[in-house]
């Protein structure tokens, strides 16, 4: 019925914000803008409804969770950064139905998740910086779903990411693009030496770690990928446990997705951590279904097999 028509891993650092703004910043994250704009352009061109993010901003400690309020408007102030963001306006329609829907899907496919469709609840900037730049006449619908999971299995996220696929697939009538939300490596710069990394990677390690994870990305290595996800989500301190990745990988067929790629924006330092705009082709996954999940606690991570 409904069409999964792009998958993403974005960036949402806030100092694209500051670099609207005047003072020494401004124009220096021009390329992850622009990154975003061409993003909603290749939807828009594919015909997308609404935008379904994985926000690794938005921290549950319980279950999983999908934001499908009407309609979002406020300003927002980051209370991890107040000096990056302060009193962003933001508005964008929601979309109650599918949020609904999403929640439902994944429920039946074992992972419990809840949709909040009459809330006050507003979207994370995980979400909201992505709409700034990709949104910002509401063209589109927006859905957030929790994904800085802090008691969560890897495998319970990929699977979520399948039941999403499944529920647009299967009985949404619409396109869809779901985007993960969150950088590669995210060890942020220590205290008071933010100015001198604020374009740069905190270590060569992660510098290394995260430059190898793209060309493997481009290679479409992804039975090796996902098979070292949870070792690199620990050692290279992977934004959100690197849910979001585990979500959008869920979605695209995990170790047998065939697909390469794409960089729009290429990777980038930021305070420490490294970023990327990056497209995944979606592909056809046929003849099968996901089995269940077997999931453990190991050597200090959470561990997830290498196949769904």
């Amino acid at each position: 019925m409904g069409k999964l028509a792009l998958v993403g891993k974005i960036t949402h650092v806030p100092s694209m914000y500051l670099s609207e703004l005047g003072g020494p910043r401004e124009g220096t994250r021009r390329d992850a803008i622009d990154g975003h704009k061409e993003i909603s352009r290749r939807c828009r061109e594919l015909g997308v409804d609404t935008i379904v993010v994985f926000d690794t901003h938005w921290l549950v400690n319980a279950n999983y969770h999908v934001n499908c309020g009407a309609h979002f408007k406020g300003n927002y102030t980051s209370n991890e950064l107040p000096h990056f963001i302060a009193n962003m306006p933001f508005e964008c329609p929601g979309n109650q139905a599918l949020g609904q829907l999403l929640a439902k899907v994944c429920t039946e496919y074992g992972v419990e998740t809840l949709a909040h469709h009459a809330t006050t609840l507003a979207p994370e900037y995980g979400t909201l910086v992505p709409m700034r730049y990709m949104n910002a006449d509401q063209h589109f619908k927006a859905i957030s779903v929790s994904a800085l999971c802090t008691v969560h299995y890897l495998n319970d996220s990929a699977r979520l990411g399948w039941a999403m696929r499944k529920a647009v697939e299967d009985h949404y009538d619409g396109t869809v693009a779901f985007l993960a939300s969150g950088s590669l490596s995210h060890r942020f710069a220590q205290n008071g030496l933010a100015p001198e990394y604020g374009f740069k990677i905190w270590s060569p390690f992660l510098e290394q770690l995260d430059r190898r994870v793209v060309e493997m990305w481009e290679a479409g290595q992804w039975s090796e990928f996902c098979g070292m996800l949870p070792e690199y989500a620990s050692k290279g301190h992977g934004e959100g446990f690197m849910h979001d990745t585990a979500m959008m990988l869920g979605a695209l067929g995990w170790s047998e997705y065939d697909g390469k790629a794409e960089v729009i924006t290429p990777y980038f330092g930021a305070s420490g951590t490294g970023q990327i705009n990056a497209l995944f082709p979606v592909t056809p996954v046929t003849g099968r279904d996901i089995p269940a999940a077997q999931a453990s606690a190991a050597n200090g991570y959470t561990a997830v097999s290498s196949r769904l």
